[in-house]
């Protein structure tokens, strides 16, 4: 188990890029989450919207709010000491115009004091993502699978997955990365796709259900521990908290039952 060494920053992320060294993001949604996925080496904390599916019981991430987002990344943050931190804006947030993205990002900082701010959408958004960025706000994209999108896409499916949907990718990949994003997360796409993506764009790329190529991997707290119900097929988990968690707690309930 590797500890984190010094604060991870938009420029060692970068660094890391040039130098071929992996960087390891997770999902938490509060304080000890924070703090245990730190210690056990993460670089960088994403409280994602997903929140609303594992912690708030919501059936996407449709519902989730700027109030919940602030909530959650104000909790990670306290729990946090090196790790990036990156706060997911969430549907309806950022979409409307650069400007409302703006204030919604300029709250999430001031409010959490977290790093950086991700949206999801590609060559649409690289113009909100010149405004934040040409403004002091470090953005990360995320392309391929947007879960905000899912009732457009009629459920969470593999992206670019013909050579047209894949030439779609690779220009909001471009695009974005043009346009000053520091980061960009590819989901559920293609292995080839993600490589070369990976290759042709300076930012680092985030891969979840994109291979091993990416510059760096990203899962859900819950989805790597075992503690969700069922795991996507591009989501392993690496643990079984879910039935240690039942049986300890079902233990001790029958010890409080029979008086032991």
């Amino acid at each position: 188990m590797t500890q984190i060494k010094k604060r991870t920053t938009a420029s060692t992320l970068l660094a890391d890029k040039q130098n071929h060294r992996k960087h390891v993001w997770l999902t938490a949604y509060d304080t000890p989450s924070a703090t245990l996925a730190e210690l056990s080496g993460v670089d960088v904390i994403l409280v994602g919207d997903s929140l609303g599916m594992v912690s708030l019981g919501f059936d996407s991430t449709i519902p989730v709010t700027l109030e919940h987002m602030i909530h959650h990344t104000a909790a990670v943050v306290r729990g946090r000491d090196k790790a990036w931190v990156v706060c997911d804006l969430p549907f309806g947030s950022y979409q409307q115009s650069p400007e409302q993205a703006f204030e919604s990002a300029a709250k999430v900082l001031q409010q959490t004091g977290c790093d950086a701010v991700k949206i999801e959408g590609g060559k649409h958004m690289a113009a909100t993502i010149a405004f934040l960025s040409e403004r002091g706000i470090a953005v990360v994209a995320h392309i391929g699978l947007t879960p905000q999108s899912v009732k457009k896409f009629g459920g969470f499916k593999k992206q670019g997955g013909n050579p047209e949907a894949a030439q779609v990718i690779l220009n909001d990949a471009q695009a974005v990365s043009n346009a000053g994003a520091v980061a960009v997360v590819l989901e559920c796409i293609p292995d080839d796709l993600a490589k070369e993506i990976t290759q042709s764009i300076t930012i680092p790329t985030v891969g979840i259900g994109a291979g091993k190529d990416c510059d760096a991997q990203i899962l859900v707290w819950h989805d790597l521990l075992g503690l969700s119900e069922k795991n996507p097929p591009f989501a392993p988990a690496y643990s079984n908290l879910r039935d240690t968690i039942t049986q300890t707690i079902g233990q001790w309930a029958d010890d409080v039952r029979s008086g032991k």
